[in-house]
Protein backbone atom coordinates (compact mmCIF):
# COMPACT_ATOMS: atom_id res chain seq x y z
CA UNK A 1 0.00 0.00 0.00
CA UNK A 2 1.60 2.80 -0.90
CA UNK A 3 1.75 6.23 2.42
CA UNK A 4 -1.33 7.71 1.19
CA UNK A 5 -3.73 4.76 1.01
CA UNK A 6 -2.44 4.41 4.94
CA UNK A 7 -3.19 6.78 6.09
CA UNK A 8 -6.95 7.29 4.84
CA UNK A 9 -9.03 6.45 7.60
CA UNK A 10 -12.03 7.78 6.28
CA UNK A 11 -13.87 3.96 5.94
CA UNK A 12 -12.83 3.61 9.85
CA UNK A 13 -15.34 6.54 11.03
CA UNK A 14 -18.62 5.33 12.73
CA UNK A 15 -20.17 8.75 11.93
CA UNK A 16 -23.83 9.62 11.57
CA UNK A 17 -25.20 10.25 8.40
CA UNK A 18 -27.71 13.06 7.17
CA UNK A 19 -29.44 14.30 3.90
CA UNK A 20 -28.24 17.70 4.76
CA UNK A 21 -26.12 19.24 1.96
CA UNK A 22 -22.57 20.36 3.23
CA UNK A 23 -22.80 23.44 1.69
CA UNK A 24 -25.32 26.15 2.95
CA UNK A 25 -26.31 27.41 -0.43
CA UNK A 26 -28.13 29.66 1.15
CA UNK A 27 -28.67 32.54 -1.87
CA UNK A 28 -30.36 29.21 -3.59
CA UNK A 29 -32.10 27.91 -0.73
CA UNK A 30 -33.18 30.62 1.09
CA UNK A 31 -36.13 31.53 -1.31
CA UNK A 32 -37.08 27.73 -1.30
CA UNK A 33 -37.38 27.52 2.60
CA UNK A 34 -39.45 31.05 2.13
CA UNK A 35 -41.69 29.43 -0.44
CA UNK A 36 -42.76 26.49 1.13
CA UNK A 37 -43.15 28.46 4.67
CA UNK A 38 -45.62 30.76 2.57
CA UNK A 39 -47.15 28.00 1.01
CA UNK A 40 -47.51 25.95 4.44
CA UNK A 41 -49.21 29.35 5.82
CA UNK A 42 -46.37 29.09 8.77
CA UNK A 43 -47.35 31.99 10.54
CA UNK A 44 -51.19 31.88 9.81
CA UNK A 45 -50.29 27.72 11.76
CA UNK A 46 -48.83 29.48 14.76
CA UNK A 47 -51.61 31.22 15.62
CA UNK A 48 -53.93 28.40 16.07
CA UNK A 49 -51.62 26.66 18.28
CA UNK A 50 -52.98 25.85 21.85
CA UNK A 51 -51.50 28.60 24.21
CA UNK A 52 -51.34 27.19 27.17
CA UNK A 53 -49.94 30.36 28.41
CA UNK A 54 -52.53 32.91 27.57
CA UNK A 55 -51.30 35.90 25.14
CA UNK A 56 -47.94 37.33 25.20
CA UNK A 57 -47.88 40.73 23.09
CA UNK A 58 -45.20 42.32 21.49
CA UNK A 59 -45.15 45.84 20.57
CA UNK A 60 -42.56 46.25 17.24
CA UNK A 61 -41.27 49.87 17.23
CA UNK A 62 -41.25 51.03 13.47
CA UNK A 63 -38.74 51.48 10.73
CA UNK A 64 -38.63 54.03 8.74
CA UNK A 65 -39.66 53.31 4.93
CA UNK A 66 -37.03 55.86 3.68
CA UNK A 67 -34.40 53.10 1.83
CA UNK A 68 -33.00 49.39 1.94
CA UNK A 69 -32.81 46.95 5.25
CA UNK A 70 -29.10 47.86 6.64
CA UNK A 71 -27.08 46.06 9.21
CA UNK A 72 -29.18 47.57 11.69
CA UNK A 73 -31.98 46.67 10.70
CA UNK A 74 -30.32 43.30 10.90
CA UNK A 75 -29.46 42.50 14.16
CA UNK A 76 -32.85 44.73 15.56
CA UNK A 77 -35.23 42.31 14.07
CA UNK A 78 -33.20 39.05 14.56
CA UNK A 79 -33.22 40.03 18.11
CA UNK A 80 -36.84 40.78 18.33
CA UNK A 81 -37.70 37.33 16.66
CA UNK A 82 -35.96 35.41 19.16
CA UNK A 83 -38.32 36.53 21.54
CA UNK A 84 -41.24 35.75 19.34
CA UNK A 85 -40.03 32.23 18.71
CA UNK A 86 -38.92 31.56 21.87
CA UNK A 87 -42.52 32.53 23.63
CA UNK A 88 -44.23 30.50 21.01
CA UNK A 89 -41.83 27.93 22.18
CA UNK A 90 -42.84 28.83 25.55
CA UNK A 91 -46.52 28.10 25.15
CA UNK A 92 -47.46 31.79 24.66
CA UNK A 93 -50.01 33.06 21.64
CA UNK A 94 -47.86 35.53 19.95
CA UNK A 95 -49.29 38.08 17.08
CA UNK A 96 -46.97 39.60 16.10
CA UNK A 97 -47.32 42.37 13.49
CA UNK A 98 -44.51 44.39 11.92
CA UNK A 99 -45.20 47.87 11.34
CA UNK A 100 -43.42 50.89 9.46
CA UNK A 101 -43.18 54.62 10.48
CA UNK A 102 -44.10 56.36 6.82
CA UNK A 103 -44.06 59.89 7.82
CA UNK A 104 -41.90 62.56 8.92
CA UNK A 105 -38.41 64.31 7.78
CA UNK A 106 -36.34 61.64 6.51
CA UNK A 107 -38.95 60.39 3.72
CA UNK A 108 -39.69 64.22 3.16
CA UNK A 109 -35.86 64.67 2.38
CA UNK A 110 -35.07 61.65 0.48
CA UNK A 111 -38.00 62.56 -2.19
CA UNK A 112 -37.10 66.64 -2.11
CA UNK A 113 -33.45 65.55 -2.91
CA UNK A 114 -34.75 63.43 -5.58
CA UNK A 115 -36.93 66.18 -7.60
CA UNK A 116 -33.91 68.84 -7.06
CA UNK A 117 -35.11 72.00 -8.11
CA UNK A 118 -38.24 70.24 -9.74
CA UNK A 119 -39.39 70.03 -5.88
CA UNK A 120 -39.58 73.75 -5.72
CA UNK A 121 -42.65 74.30 -7.74
CA UNK A 122 -44.69 71.44 -6.31
CA UNK A 123 -47.47 72.38 -4.63
CA UNK A 124 -48.02 70.55 -0.64
CA UNK A 125 -50.51 67.94 -1.71
CA UNK A 126 -48.42 66.51 -4.64
CA UNK A 127 -45.20 66.08 -2.59
CA UNK A 128 -47.04 64.33 0.15
CA UNK A 129 -48.39 62.36 -2.67
CA UNK A 130 -44.97 61.80 -3.74
CA UNK A 131 -44.11 60.86 -0.10
CA UNK A 132 -46.67 58.66 0.00
CA UNK A 133 -45.60 56.61 -3.07
CA UNK A 134 -42.17 56.36 -1.72
CA UNK A 135 -42.92 54.96 1.66
CA UNK A 136 -44.88 52.25 0.19
CA UNK A 137 -42.33 51.38 -1.93
CA UNK A 138 -39.26 50.84 0.70
CA UNK A 139 -42.50 49.35 2.66
CA UNK A 140 -42.59 46.72 -0.09
CA UNK A 141 -38.97 46.20 -0.25
CA UNK A 142 -38.27 45.90 3.10
CA UNK A 143 -40.83 43.34 4.03
CA UNK A 144 -39.13 41.06 1.61
CA UNK A 145 -35.83 41.47 2.65
CA UNK A 146 -37.10 41.27 6.34
CA UNK A 147 -38.39 37.66 5.49
CA UNK A 148 -35.55 37.09 3.75
CA UNK A 149 -33.76 37.31 7.31
CA UNK A 150 -35.96 34.92 8.22
CA UNK A 151 -38.41 36.38 10.48
CA UNK A 152 -41.78 35.18 11.68
CA UNK A 153 -44.62 38.15 11.63
CA UNK A 154 -48.31 39.09 9.85
CA UNK A 155 -46.24 40.95 7.22
CA UNK A 156 -49.49 40.42 5.01
CA UNK A 157 -51.22 43.00 8.01
CA UNK A 158 -48.80 45.31 8.92
CA UNK A 159 -49.45 48.60 10.74
CA UNK A 160 -48.28 51.28 8.92
CA UNK A 161 -48.71 55.13 10.15
CA UNK A 162 -49.93 56.86 6.67
CA UNK A 163 -52.57 54.41 7.13
CA UNK A 164 -56.11 55.93 7.24
CA UNK A 165 -57.59 54.13 9.78
CA UNK A 166 -54.11 54.51 12.05
CA UNK A 167 -53.97 58.38 11.22
CA UNK A 168 -57.52 58.66 12.23
CA UNK A 169 -57.05 56.30 15.85
CA UNK A 170 -54.32 59.10 16.86
CA UNK A 171 -56.49 62.11 16.18
CA UNK A 172 -59.06 60.13 18.14
CA UNK A 173 -56.67 59.71 21.29
CA UNK A 174 -55.34 63.74 20.63
CA UNK A 175 -58.84 64.68 20.50
CA UNK A 176 -59.79 63.15 24.20
CA UNK A 177 -56.30 64.82 25.36
CA UNK A 178 -57.47 67.66 24.16
CA UNK A 179 -60.74 67.33 26.17
CA UNK A 180 -59.52 66.37 28.98
CA UNK A 181 -57.20 70.00 28.91
CA UNK A 182 -54.05 67.90 28.93
CA UNK A 183 -52.96 70.16 25.65
CA UNK A 184 -52.34 73.41 25.64
CA UNK A 185 -50.15 75.30 22.86
CA UNK A 186 -46.89 77.33 24.03
CA UNK A 187 -43.17 78.94 23.13
CA UNK A 188 -40.30 76.94 23.53
CA UNK A 189 -37.20 76.20 21.49
CA UNK A 190 -36.34 73.09 19.00
CA UNK A 191 -34.57 71.92 16.69
CA UNK A 192 -34.66 73.20 13.44
CA UNK A 193 -33.79 72.36 9.85
CA UNK A 194 -33.63 75.84 7.94
CA UNK A 195 -32.98 74.03 5.09
CA UNK A 196 -36.37 71.71 5.21
CA UNK A 197 -38.15 74.88 7.48
CA UNK A 198 -39.26 72.31 9.78
CA UNK A 199 -38.80 70.97 13.50
CA UNK A 200 -36.55 68.07 13.95
CA UNK A 201 -36.59 65.29 16.47
CA UNK A 202 -33.77 64.45 18.78
CA UNK A 203 -32.97 61.01 16.55
CA UNK A 204 -32.62 62.78 13.55
CA UNK A 205 -29.60 64.84 14.45
CA UNK A 206 -26.32 64.06 13.21
CA UNK A 207 -23.25 65.64 14.97
CA UNK A 208 -19.61 66.69 13.68
CA UNK A 209 -16.84 67.87 15.39
CA UNK A 210 -16.62 71.69 13.72
CA UNK A 211 -14.66 74.66 14.43
CA UNK A 212 -16.15 77.83 15.46
CA UNK A 213 -15.26 81.34 16.36
CA UNK A 214 -15.52 81.65 20.33
CA UNK A 215 -15.68 85.41 21.48
CA UNK A 216 -15.45 86.80 25.30
CA UNK A 217 -17.81 90.40 25.44
CA UNK A 218 -18.27 92.58 27.95
CA UNK A 219 -21.51 93.50 29.06
CA UNK A 220 -21.60 96.74 30.98
CA UNK A 221 -22.77 96.88 34.61
CA UNK A 222 -26.34 99.53 34.28
CA UNK A 223 -25.62 100.38 37.82
CA UNK A 224 -22.17 99.20 39.10
CA UNK A 225 -22.58 101.02 42.73
CA UNK A 226 -24.89 98.28 43.56
CA UNK A 227 -22.37 95.72 43.38
CA UNK A 228 -21.48 94.01 46.80
CA UNK A 229 -19.28 95.84 48.72
CA UNK A 230 -16.68 93.21 48.90
CA UNK A 231 -16.46 93.93 45.29
CA UNK A 232 -13.73 97.22 46.26
CA UNK A 233 -15.54 98.99 43.06
CA UNK A 234 -13.51 102.18 43.21
CA UNK A 235 -16.61 105.13 43.67
CA UNK A 236 -17.90 106.28 39.91
CA UNK A 237 -15.83 103.53 38.31
CA UNK A 238 -17.88 101.99 35.56
CA UNK A 239 -17.66 97.72 35.26
CA UNK A 240 -18.24 94.82 33.32
CA UNK A 241 -19.31 91.30 32.99
CA UNK A 242 -17.71 89.01 31.04
CA UNK A 243 -19.67 86.06 28.89
CA UNK A 244 -18.19 83.77 26.26
CA UNK A 245 -20.13 82.49 23.85
CA UNK A 246 -19.58 80.05 20.23
CA UNK A 247 -22.49 81.72 18.99
CA UNK A 248 -22.33 84.83 18.61
CA UNK A 249 -25.78 85.17 16.40
CA UNK A 250 -27.37 84.36 19.55
CA UNK A 251 -26.56 87.37 21.50
CA UNK A 252 -29.58 89.49 20.05
CA UNK A 253 -31.71 87.37 21.99
CA UNK A 254 -29.78 87.52 25.12
CA UNK A 255 -32.02 88.16 27.93
CA UNK A 256 -29.48 87.09 31.44
CA UNK A 257 -26.27 86.10 32.52
CA UNK A 258 -26.44 83.23 34.68
CA UNK A 259 -23.75 82.48 37.45
CA UNK A 260 -23.09 79.52 39.62
CA UNK A 261 -24.66 80.48 42.83
CA UNK A 262 -21.21 78.57 44.84
CA UNK A 263 -18.63 79.76 43.05
CA UNK A 264 -16.60 82.63 43.83
CA UNK A 265 -16.60 85.71 41.44
CA UNK A 266 -13.94 88.36 41.54
CA UNK A 267 -13.81 91.74 40.24
CA UNK A 268 -10.39 92.40 38.32
CA UNK A 269 -8.47 96.25 36.99
CA UNK A 270 -7.03 95.09 33.80
CA UNK A 271 -6.46 97.23 30.77
CA UNK A 272 -7.89 96.82 27.44
CA UNK A 273 -7.27 98.61 24.42
CA UNK A 274 -5.38 101.04 26.36
CA UNK A 275 -7.94 101.91 28.96
CA UNK A 276 -8.45 100.87 32.31
CA UNK A 277 -11.95 98.38 33.10
CA UNK A 278 -13.00 96.89 36.18
CA UNK A 279 -14.33 93.57 35.08
CA UNK A 280 -16.27 90.65 36.59
CA UNK A 281 -15.16 87.26 35.93
CA UNK A 282 -15.50 83.71 37.77
CA UNK A 283 -12.00 83.24 40.19
CA UNK A 284 -11.46 79.26 38.62
CA UNK A 285 -11.16 81.07 34.79
CA UNK A 286 -9.52 84.49 35.97
CA UNK A 287 -5.92 83.08 34.74
CA UNK A 288 -7.59 81.56 31.66
CA UNK A 289 -9.51 84.30 29.89
CA UNK A 290 -7.09 87.18 31.01
CA UNK A 291 -4.10 85.16 29.69
CA UNK A 292 -6.02 86.21 26.26
CA UNK A 293 -4.85 89.82 26.61
CA UNK A 294 -1.87 90.87 25.71
CA UNK A 295 0.40 93.22 27.55
CA UNK A 296 -1.83 93.66 31.00
CA UNK A 297 -1.40 91.86 34.16
CA UNK A 298 -5.01 91.80 35.98
CA UNK A 299 -4.82 92.89 39.28
CA UNK A 300 -7.83 91.51 41.38
CA UNK A 301 -10.04 93.85 43.29
CA UNK A 302 -12.73 92.59 44.96
CA UNK A 303 -14.52 89.06 45.45
CA UNK A 304 -18.03 87.76 46.13
CA UNK A 305 -20.02 84.76 46.03
CA UNK A 306 -21.96 84.20 42.69
CA UNK A 307 -24.80 84.01 44.77
CA UNK A 308 -24.14 87.83 46.25
CA UNK A 309 -24.37 88.68 43.19
CA UNK A 310 -27.82 87.68 41.77
CA UNK A 311 -29.15 89.13 45.52
CA UNK A 312 -27.09 92.48 44.71
CA UNK A 313 -29.92 93.14 41.78
CA UNK A 314 -27.59 94.54 39.39
CA UNK A 315 -28.88 94.37 35.97
CA UNK A 316 -26.57 95.28 32.75
CA UNK A 317 -26.99 96.98 29.33
CA UNK A 318 -27.08 94.51 26.66
CA UNK A 319 -24.15 95.61 24.13
CA UNK A 320 -26.14 96.90 20.80
CA UNK A 321 -29.27 95.73 21.47
CA UNK A 322 -31.71 98.90 23.63
CA UNK A 323 -32.35 96.54 26.60
CA UNK A 324 -31.57 95.59 30.00
CA UNK A 325 -30.40 91.66 31.07
CA UNK A 326 -30.79 90.55 34.32
CA UNK A 327 -27.96 88.07 36.37
CA UNK A 328 -29.56 85.07 37.42
CA UNK A 329 -28.38 81.67 39.18
CA UNK A 330 -28.10 78.01 37.44
CA UNK A 331 -26.65 75.08 38.47
CA UNK A 332 -25.58 74.20 35.07
CA UNK A 333 -22.75 76.76 35.53
CA UNK A 334 -19.47 75.14 35.42
CA UNK A 335 -16.02 76.34 35.25
CA UNK A 336 -14.74 74.00 31.98
CA UNK A 337 -14.87 76.96 29.81
CA UNK A 338 -15.42 80.46 29.56
CA UNK A 339 -15.25 82.94 32.41
CA UNK A 340 -18.12 81.31 34.57
CA UNK A 341 -20.85 83.91 33.29
CA UNK A 342 -23.49 82.24 30.93
CA UNK A 343 -24.60 84.29 28.23
CA UNK A 344 -28.43 82.96 28.64
CA UNK A 345 -30.67 83.34 25.50
CA UNK A 346 -34.68 81.80 26.78
CA UNK A 347 -35.25 81.54 22.62
CA UNK A 348 -32.20 79.37 21.98
CA UNK A 349 -31.46 75.97 24.26
CA UNK A 350 -33.09 74.23 26.69
CA UNK A 351 -31.16 75.03 29.33
CA UNK A 352 -31.92 78.54 28.95
CA UNK A 353 -35.58 78.00 28.20
CA UNK A 354 -35.98 76.28 32.07
CA UNK A 355 -34.01 79.44 33.22
CA UNK A 356 -36.20 81.98 31.47
CA UNK A 357 -39.34 79.97 32.60
CA UNK A 358 -37.67 79.68 36.09
CA UNK A 359 -36.94 83.69 35.87
CA UNK A 360 -40.82 84.51 34.24
CA UNK A 361 -38.35 86.12 31.75
CA UNK A 362 -39.79 86.11 27.48
CA UNK A 363 -38.90 83.17 25.25
CA UNK A 364 -37.58 85.45 22.50
CA UNK A 365 -36.33 84.59 19.32
CA UNK A 366 -36.05 86.83 16.82
CA UNK A 367 -34.97 84.02 14.21
CA UNK A 368 -37.39 83.02 11.24
CA UNK A 369 -38.07 79.61 10.30
CA UNK A 370 -35.63 80.34 6.58
CA UNK A 371 -32.99 81.39 9.27
CA UNK A 372 -33.34 85.16 9.11
CA UNK A 373 -33.55 87.89 11.20
CA UNK A 374 -36.93 89.11 11.85
CA UNK A 375 -37.37 93.26 12.66
CA UNK A 376 -37.11 93.17 16.22
CA UNK A 377 -33.66 93.12 15.95
CA UNK A 378 -31.42 96.40 14.87
CA UNK A 379 -31.98 97.17 11.58
CA UNK A 380 -27.92 96.19 10.53
CA UNK A 381 -29.03 92.59 11.07
CA UNK A 382 -32.35 92.38 9.93
CA UNK A 383 -33.33 89.60 7.44
CA UNK A 384 -29.54 88.68 7.26
CA UNK A 385 -29.00 84.67 8.09
CA UNK A 386 -27.29 83.28 11.42
CA UNK A 387 -24.56 82.20 9.75
CA UNK A 388 -23.78 85.37 7.69
CA UNK A 389 -24.58 87.26 11.01
CA UNK A 390 -21.76 86.18 13.30
CA UNK A 391 -18.98 87.78 11.50
CA UNK A 392 -21.55 91.22 11.36
CA UNK A 393 -21.74 90.66 15.15
CA UNK A 394 -18.33 90.15 15.90
CA UNK A 395 -17.19 93.07 13.72
CA UNK A 396 -19.63 95.40 15.47
CA UNK A 397 -18.57 94.01 18.75
CA UNK A 398 -15.46 94.89 18.05
CA UNK A 399 -15.83 98.54 16.34
CA UNK A 400 -18.01 99.04 20.21
CA UNK A 401 -15.17 98.21 22.12
CA UNK A 402 -17.47 95.41 23.57
CA UNK A 403 -15.22 92.36 22.29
Amino acid sequence: MSQKDTNDYSNTLQLPRTGFSMRANLLKMEPIHQERWDRMGLFERTLKLQASRGKYVFHDGPPYANGPIHMGHLLNKILKDLVVRSRLMSGFAVHYVPGWDCHGLPIEHKVLKELGEKGKGLGTLEIRKRCHDYAARFVSLQSEQLKRLGTLGDYESPYLTMDSAYEAAVLEVFGQLVGEQLVYRDVKPVHWSIANQTALAEAELEYYDRTDTSIYVLFAIEKPELLPSSMKLPDGEGANLMIWTTTPWTLPANLAVAVAPGADYSLFRHLNEGETQYTVVAEDMAGRVFSLLEGTQPERVGRCSGRELVESGIAYRHPFVPKRGVVVSADYVTMDDGTGLVHTAPGHGAEDYFTGIHENLPIYCPVQADGTFDDTVPDWLEGVDVWTANKIIVDRLKESGHL
